[in-house]
């Protein structure tokens, strides 16, 4: 196991309407003028904004408004938002959604102080140095954004979808009540537990040794996953599953799995470049490029692959052929994610196989390489992607 040093500081705030006490949270964490954001209009329509709004009221807590934001968040609303904000003098920024709303509410969050353009954060090479506190009550359990430092969003004038990370922007507290993601529909229900997935595969394959520790509680929070996910999508409503998902979620990106041990999020970086072009859901992308990955790679370790299969997927253990083993656990995998309604290819997402060539270019490596587990190139990027073009069951 690596060195390491890990702080989660969020306040998680779990349970059935648990949202009513949204306000008390912002005042403990210092809000006094917030900024109100999120998403489309379901959050209205289900009477989840007029229970904040009371919430906020309760406390004397002032609130600005900003609705708008799609999946795959645009740095336009972020710019709008970051200059209402400062004519307002707002002191936190209230996230009411999913991964999309937290990581642009935390986008604006770290653009109002900062003298130059927020998108500096996200082209790399500037380091975020303050930003607004954010709190997030959470409608979507998926991204693992209201326990993370992580944010993406999508420059519009180009497409290019980019990524940036701090322990500033890591939300205050969260709510989650699993209650609230019962109405989602089961292809929603299915990415998301699809980006939950992936998060923990992209740090359960790793070159560390010797991290038995955070090898269970990957498979743990994977062994939940393949359990509950069908469980939802056949009974929207049912509650404890609704909750088992979402506290996975969270566990999922806080990094408590995924410290001590080198990590490798190339399927998100590759996977980015679909959703950008296509505005298609990031799980569903993740869906078609993460059982592609897994078998571009799998022959770099053969027997953590056959680990995964047994642990995870329950395979019995060929030790006269490892190889047969590693291939059916990602068979498995690849069969879980049409079960519950994934597409598997570029067909079923609406990708096109010609498009590659322009795929790998908007990645953006040149002659480079990038990863952890297995360092990339561009025309390893390229073959990943004509693997996922091909899949089948």
């Amino acid at each position: 196991m690596n060195q390491f040093n890990f702080c989660s500081p969020t306040e998680f705030v779990f349970g059935k309407e648990r949202e009513l006490e949204t306000g008390v949270y912002v005042k403990k964490y210092g809000g006094t003028n917030v900024l109100l954001h999120y998403g489309g209009g379901s959050a209205e329509r289900s009477g989840l904004l007029g229970r904040i709004r009371d919430s906020l009221r309760e406390q004397n807590i002032s609130f600005t408004e900003l609705g708008g934001v799609k999946p795959n968040p645009r740095d336009t609303l972020v710019y709008e938002g970051i200059s209402l904000c400062r004519s307002k003098q707002i002191d936190m920024i209230l996230a009411v959604g999913g991964g999309s709303v937290i990581d642009s509410s935390k986008a604006i969050a770290m653009g109002v102080p900062y003298a130059g353009d927020f998108w500096d954060f996200y082209a790399g090479g500037t380091r975020i140095e303050q930003a607004l506190p954010v709190g997030t009550v959470l409608t979507i359990a998926a991204a693992g954004s209201e326990g993370s430092g992580d944010s993406v969003i999508t420059r519009e004038a180009d497409g290019l979808k980019r990524g940036t990370g701090s322990d500033l922007i890591r939300p205050r507290f969260s709510v989650l009540n699993p209650a609230l993601t019962c109405t989602l529909p089961a292809y929603q229900t299915a990415c998301g537990a699809t980006d939950i997935m992936a998060h923990v595969f992209e740090r359960y394959f790793t070159n560390t040794r010797e991290v038995e520790i955070t090898d269970r509680l990957c498979e743990a929070v994977l062994m939940t996953m393949i359990h509950e996910t069908p469980r939802v999508i056949a009974q929207p409503d049912l509650y404890e599953a609704r909750a088992n998902i979402m506290w996975a979620g969270t566990v999922a990106h806080t990094n408590i799995v995924g410290v001590g041990r080198e990590q490798d999020w190339n399927s998100h970086g590759i996977e980015h470049e679909l959703s950008a072009l296509y505005d298609c859901a990031h799980g569903a992308g993740l869906a078609v490029i993460m059982p592609a990955w897994m078998e571009f790679v799998f022959r770099h370790d053969v027997m953590r692959f056959a680990q995964a299969a047994v642990r995870i997927w329950g395979c019995s253990m060929d030790f006269a052929n490892p190889e047969r083993t590693a291939l059916e656990g990602i068979a498995r995998f690849r069969k879980f994610l049409h079960e519950i309604g994934m597409p598997i290819n570029f067909a079923e997402l609406g990708a096109n196989e010609a498009d590659i060539p322009k795929l790998v270019e908007k990645f953006g490596i040149g002659d480079g390489r990038t990863g952890g587990f297995v360092h990339l190139s561009a025309a390893d990027i390229a073959e990943i992607y004509r693997i996922a073009a091909h899949a089948s069951l």
